[in-house]
């Protein structure tokens, strides 16, 4: 495989990969482009190498950079912006389960606490939803307590201990 067919298959299997953890594929590709980059790079250079409109270029770069795994960096007698993505795997890792908490349990959380309490109501159906509602909520929220613990907690010994465990 040549080095070009190769770096393809990457931005686009990236891109395809940013779905699941809540961005659309031209952000994970953009993410993709910088991460591999040994220099950073303009926005005209992101539009051509990815095909993309400037304000597609533009729209997504300001969503990498509210992520917080994207920055720019200025060039001394440049006027152009540059951007570099956060080459730490670990703190990409932490940036994105915060983002997805924010993004997505916290939602959860919010619609759960608020279905479960609604007016007493005797019928069995009722009576099993709200003890499922309670229990996802319960759930929902000790996962996202130990998914914060992991995250803010990076020199704890327990989460050394897990990272271990997962190499």
């Amino acid at each position: 495989m040549e080095f070009k067919e190769a770096k393809d298959q990457f931005l686009q299997t990236w891109g395809a990969l940013g779905s699941q953890w809540g961005i659309n594929k031209t952000m994970a590709q953009i993410h993709a482009l910088l991460m591999i980059s040994p220099d950073s790079l303009s926005m005209e250079e992101v539009m051509e190498e990815l095909q993309i409109s400037r304000g597609n270029a533009s729209m997504n770069l300001r969503g990498l950079i509210d992520w917080g795994i994207v920055y720019k960096e200025y060039k001394p007698g440049e006027r152009k912006e540059y951007f570099k993505a956060d080459q730490d795997i670990d703190s990409l890792a932490r940036k994105i389960a915060i983002e997805r908490s924010k993004r997505e349990i916290k939602p959860a959380l919010r619609v759960l606490a608020d279905v479960k309490n609604f007016d007493d109501n005797p019928s069995n159906e009722a009576q099993k939803f709200k003890m499922k509602t309670e229990e996802l909520y319960e759930f929902v929220s000790k996962a996202d307590t130990m998914l914060g613990k992991i995250v803010n907690q990076k020199e704890n010994w327990i989460t050394k201990t897990i990272m271990k465990l997962m190499s």
